[in-house]
């Protein structure tokens, strides 16, 4: 059994620096015709922040949706590497066996219980790892009580993790929009993952909220647990991710560090556009011509939080 965390900090997973936390092979998804996700193979390390980026319809939710037992591929595998074991194949287990293994994740559309308040809901990712079941609740049993309060007490060690300790008592459905992303991110580490998926954490923040959540993820990192990342925010992956993998029409483009990949010519046409209103005059015709690699890279870093 692991020591318990100290409040305020999440419990890093014991691993060998450098190793591999998860392995995509040859992933396949169809839906009758319709290729969602082809040969798509991706390694991440484990304690890495991996970004997977790409326009809408690249196949960025399949991807998590196949990692996390939603959908089954019909090729290829996805083996998990759990802190301290051997490597799992995720393809063909159900989602709670998935987290049960140590993978959590975020929805792109916020999913809370409105009606709980911030601290029950971290409550209810944390006592999925508990061990007392309904009957011994019910009961009142001495095991039930413990955990109980082990669940209180680890639920607001969360929220101060995130941030959120003056709104514990706060109903969930009340909270400013960037505190409810932060929650559901708490509610995921409340199952105690190795790897940690985040489906556009970002989506609809402000600026301000879009650093407190680039620090946030850091330290989730820091703590040991790997953070695999879809954001459509340029520069709140390039400030964040050690590592880019770039989707489009279902495919891997693009793979690497985020400076490497965001001067691909492939990513700047299928990712961050061709420029039609801001790119660079054609010297024959007037019309604007594709955007430069290099001016896109360089507007990129300009935006990019320090």
């Amino acid at each position: 059994m692991s020591p318990a965390a100290a409040p305020g900090t999440v419990p890093a997973p014991a691993s060998d620096a450098g190793d591999t936390v998860l392995e995509v092979r040859d992933v396949t998804l169809r839906f009758g015709g319709l290729v969602s996700l082809d040969s798509v193979s991706v390694r991440q390390l484990r304690g890495e922040i991996l970004a997977v980026i790409g326009p809408n319809g690249a196949g960025k939710t399949s991807l998590f949706n196949c990692l996390t037992g939603a959908y089954r591929p019909q090729k290829g595998s996805v083996r998990f590497h759990p802190a301290g074991r051997g490597p799992v194949e995720v393809v063909g287990r159900s989602p709670h066996r998935v987290s049960s293994l140590g993978i959590a994740r975020t929805f792109q559309n916020i999913r809370l219980f409105p009606a709980l308040s911030a601290l029950e809901n971290v409550q209810v990712g944390v006592e999925t790892r508990q061990r007392s079941g309904a009957l011994a609740t019910i009961l009142g049993l001495p095991n039930a009580r413990r955990d109980a309060k082990a669940s209180v007490r680890r639920a607001g060690e969360l929220l101060e993790f995130v941030g959120l300790t003056r709104w514990s008592r706060e109903l969930a459905g009340s909270l400013p929009y960037g505190a409810q992303r932060r929650l559901e991110i708490a509610r995921a580490l409340g199952t105690d993952p190795s790897l940690l998926l985040l489906d556009e954490p970002a989506a609809g923040t402000n600026p301000a909220e879009k650093r407190e959540l680039a620090d946030l993820i850091r330290a989730i990192s820091h703590s040991g647990v790997s953070v695999l990342l879809i954001e459509h925010d340029m520069p709140l992956v390039m400030s964040v991710a050690a590592e880019v993998v770039v989707l489009n029409f279902g495919k891997v483009i693009a793979a690497g560090p985020p400076r490497e990949v965001q001067r691909d010519p492939a990513v700047v046409e299928a990712y961050l556009g061709r420029g039609d209103d801001e790119g660079r005059e054609d010297d024959k015709t007037g019309r604007p011509g594709p955007a430069d690699p290099d001016t896109v890279a360089l507007n990129i870093r300009k935006d990019t939080p320090r």
